[in-house]
Parts: structure tokens; C-alpha cells; sequence
């Protein structure tokens, strides 16, 4: 089993765990880091190597108030790598938004239509 990848929220970065023994997959908060590919090269380093050997179900929860077209891109990747997975086991996206965000809605329907996933929109 893959060590836990857990990176803590800053100013402009989202807080990131990934934690297969605890079946912990999230993303929340703000997403605008300088250097988007820089801080995304980890998490997606890591989901290439849980790709290998995936748990039965894998539930990915986004909760991002905000993120920037750098991080859109390396969302975009991150659900890629999903699919991906998705062809050898389940796999669920719960795409979270508050009730007034209509825009972060509309982002998480875009990357459904692009994305073979089963995608949940929870309101909170």
C-alpha cells in the first residue's frame, strides 16, 4: 500500500490527501498556486502509482472554493488518471459546492461531460 500523501493548505494552495489505507481521496479549499504544474506533479506522481494496484472503489471527493485555468489543467489530469483507473475498478467523484456557487457547479458539470466518471454534485 502506498504511503499517504498528505499536503496542508496554504494561501494559495489546496490541501491535498490521498490515503488508499484510510480510502481518503480529497481535494479542498483554494487552488491558485504560482507554479500549478509544480504543486500538481506529486499528486498526480502518486495516482500514477496507486493506478497500478487501485482499492475496489476509489471515491474522490473534490471541495474547492476557488481554483485558477492553471489548476483547471491539472484537475483535468488528476480526473484523467481517474478514468484511467476507472476501466479496472470503481471509481466516484463527489464534486462539492457551496449552494451559491454557481460557477464551481458549472466547472465540476464541464469536467463530467469531458470525463467518463460517475460524478455526484453535493450542495452543502
Amino acid at each position: 500500500m502506498l504511503e499517504a500523501l498528505i499536503i496542508e493548505p496554504k494561501e494559495d494552495t489546496p490541501k491535498v490527501v490521498l490515503d488508499a489505507t484510510n480510502k481518503v481521496f480529497q481535494i479542498s479549499s483554494r487552488s491558485l498556486p504560482e507554479n500549478a504544474i509544480g504543486f500538481y506533479e506529486p499528486v498526480l506522481k502518486w495516482l500514477n502509482d496507486y493506478s497500478e494496484s487501485p482499492l475496489d472503489i476509489t471515491v474522490f471527493d473534490f471541495t474547492l472554493e476557488y481554483f485558477n485555468t492553471a489548476s483547471a489543467k491539472q484537475i483535468a489530469k488528476i480526473l484523467l488518471v481517474l478514468e484511467k483507473i476507472a476501466k479496472k475498478q470503481n471509481v466516484a467523484i463527489n464534486w462539492h459546492y457551496k449552494k451559491e456557487d454557481s460557477d464551481m457547479l458549472s466547472s465540476g458539470t464541464r469536467f463530467s461531460k469531458l470525463i467518463d466518471l460517475n460524478f455526484s454534485f453535493i450542495e452543502y
